[in-house]
C-alpha cells in the first residue's frame, strides 16, 4: 500500500499551479513573437502609404499679394489645381454685392465668398464646374464675359467677379479653397 501511495504521489507530480504558469508562459512566448513579427512586417507597408515630402510641400501654398495690381489677378497652383487670386476694384465689389440672389443659378451672397475685412480679394479654384475646364479671365487680355469675372470658352459658362455662375451649362459657382490671411499682404492656401 505504501508503494501504491508513493506511486500516486509520483504520478501527480508536475501538475501543480507552478507548472500551469510555465505552460502559459510557453504558449504566450510564440504568440508574442508572432505579434511582434507581424508588426515588423506591417510597419514598413503602412509607413509607405504616408505622403512623400514633395506631396506634403504642396499641401499648402503661400501667396504674396503685393505684386497684384487692383483689377487684375494671378494664377497659382495648389495640389495640382489652378487657384485664381484676384484683387477686385471697388466697382467690382459693389456689383458683386448688389446682385439679387434670385438672379443666380447657385444663390450665394458675395460676403460668403470672401474673408471678412478683405472683400477686395477673391480666391477661387479655377476649374469650371461644368466639365473641369480652366476658365479665362485672370489675365488682363482674357475675355471675362458679360459679368466681368471669368469665361469658360469650352461651353460658354460665365462667372461674375465673385466667382458665381451667371450663364451657361455650369451648375455651380467656382469653389473656394481653404485659405487664410497671414497678414494684409500674404495668404496661405491649404
Amino acid at each position: 500500500m505504501a508503494d501504491t501511495l508513493a506511486m500516486g504521489d509520483h504520478g501527480s507530480a508536475g501538475h501543480g499551479p507552478k507548472d500551469k504558469s510555465k505552460r502559459d508562459f510557453l504558449v504566450m512566448l510564440p504568440v508574442a513573437g508572432a505579434v511582434i513579427g507581424a508588426g515588423a512586417i506591417a510597419w514598413p507597408l503602412i509607413d509607405s502609404m504616408n505622403p512623400s515630402g514633395d506631396v506634403l510641400a504642396l499641401a499648402s501654398t503661400e501667396v504674396d499679394l503685393t505684386p497684384i495690381a487692383e483689377g487684375s489677378g494671378i494664377t497659382v497652383v495648389w495640389r495640382g489645381k489652378p487657384i485664381f487670386v484676384r484683387y477686385r476694384t471697388p466697382k467690382e465689389i459693389k456689383e458683386a454685392e448688389d446682385v439679387k440672389l434670385s438672379q443666380l443659378i447657385e444663390p450665394q451672397p458675395d460676403s460668403a465668398r470672401v474673408k471678412p475685412g478683405h472683400a477686395q480679394w477673391i480666391v477661387l479654384i479655377g476649374i469650371c464646374t461644368h466639365l473641369g475646364c480652366i476658365p479665362l479671365g485672370n489675365k488682363p487680355t482674357d475675355p471675362r464675359g458679360e459679368w466681368g469675372g471669368w469665361y469658360c470658352p469650352c461651353h460658354g459658362s460665365q462667372y461674375d467677379t465673385s466667382g458665381r455662375v451667371r450663364h451657361g451649362p455650369a451648375p455651380l459657382n467656382l469653389w473656394i479653397p481653404p485659405y487664410q490671411f497671414l497678414n494684409n499682404s500674404r495668404i496661405k492656401i491649404g
